[in-house]
């Protein structure tokens, strides 16, 4: 007997295959970040309260902001804080290299200096050197130089050398760890190629040292433009040694610590950026792909949310 199938009909074979059903996710709520938010945002507030009715006088900050005093002052930070740090720098190189010569006096003398003054506090230093008078009343350099310490040893000169000798001691310990991050098959090829030692470090080890070497880098100028501030005590008229004598005569001595205090977050401000590039720069050599600048972040973010609105506007 035959069976005739009607192959116009719909059977079973003929109905797709019903597809997954779809997920709906629902998102897990952390009732922690939300509380913890909500606790920030009223200390903040509670901060701000403080301040705004305490007894300040704000309207004095942004008439003394732009003074030539406090511009002189803010200028003379910046003269110190650049020249300590060359100092530091030169003189932290050298010790680094002293440190790692296989010569024992030389090793010894470097590590004795970073001993010394990464041991005693800058400010300590700062009154050492300019009560150093107590022991040489003269300095003679012979036929170049004569004078008295005290006309020698000025408040700048003593904030040149406090300053700019302790951070060498530091500096010596960051060039010391780039210099040891470099691989020492980079040494040895360089010699087999008949390179000096000198060359070596300049042309092969120190390139490749800098990637390590200036982010801290960084945050020791960042640090040293703070640190400043302490040379108030041996009379250089600094920003924050102006700002102190602006509050005493105009009366408003709290007002004129805010003063200094926003004037140094806005240089740390500029030096930030500044390493940020910096960094950028010696890191190409490093990673495959650099890392965004800002405003390449700021244009990505304009094309994304344009591409959002077009691709909304089209959907409507």
């Amino acid at each position: 007997m035959t069976v005739d199938i009607d192959k116009t009909a719909g059977g079973p074979a003929d109905t797709p295959p019903a597809g997954p059903e779809a997920i709906k996710a629902i998102p897990v709520r952390h009732y922690g970040r939300y509380v913890s938010a909500v606790v920030a945002i009223a200390l903040l507030a509670a901060v701000v309260y403080a301040f705004s009715q305490g007894k300040i006088n704000w309207g004095a900050i942004p008439d003394y902001f732009f003074d030539d005093r406090v511009l002189t002052g803010m200028g003379k930070t910046l003269l110190i804080t650049v020249l300590a740090m060359l100092i530091g720098v030169v003189g932290g190189i050298l010790l680094a290299v002293m440190r790692l010569s296989k010569n024992p006096v030389t090793s010894s003398i470097a590590w004795f200096y970073i001993w010394f003054f990464r041991g005693t506090p800058v400010l300590v230093q700062l009154v050492v050197w300019f009560n150093l008078g107590l022991v040489f009343e003269y300095i003679n350099l012979g036929p170049f130089y004569r004078d008295e310490w005290s006309d020698f040893m000025t408040p700048f000169l003593t904030a040149l050398l406090g300053l700019g000798l302790n951070e060498a001691a530091y500096m010596a310990e960051i060039c010391r760890a780039g210099l040891l991050a470099v691989d020492e098959g980079q040494t040895e090829a360089a010699h087999a190629l008949g390179m000096s030692h000198t060359k070596t470090l300049r042309r092969i080890v120190v390139p490749q040292a800098m990637r390590v070497i200036v982010p801290p880098t960084g945050n020791e100028v960042i640090n040293m433009l703070k640190t400043t501030s302490l040379v108030s005590v041996v009379q250089y008229a600094e920003l924050f040694r102006v700002a102190q004598d602006i509050g005493q005569t105009s009366g408003a001595p709290a007002e004129m610590l805010f003063l200094a205090a926003a004037w140094y977050l806005l240089l740390t401000s500029v030096f930030s950026v500044g390493q940020y590039y910096l960094e950028r720069y010696y890191a190409r050599g490093s990673s495959r792909s650099l890392p965004a600048t800002p405003m390449q972040k700021i244009r990505a973010n304009l094309l994304s949310l344009s591409n959002r609105s077009s691709t909304t506007g089209g959907a409507a």
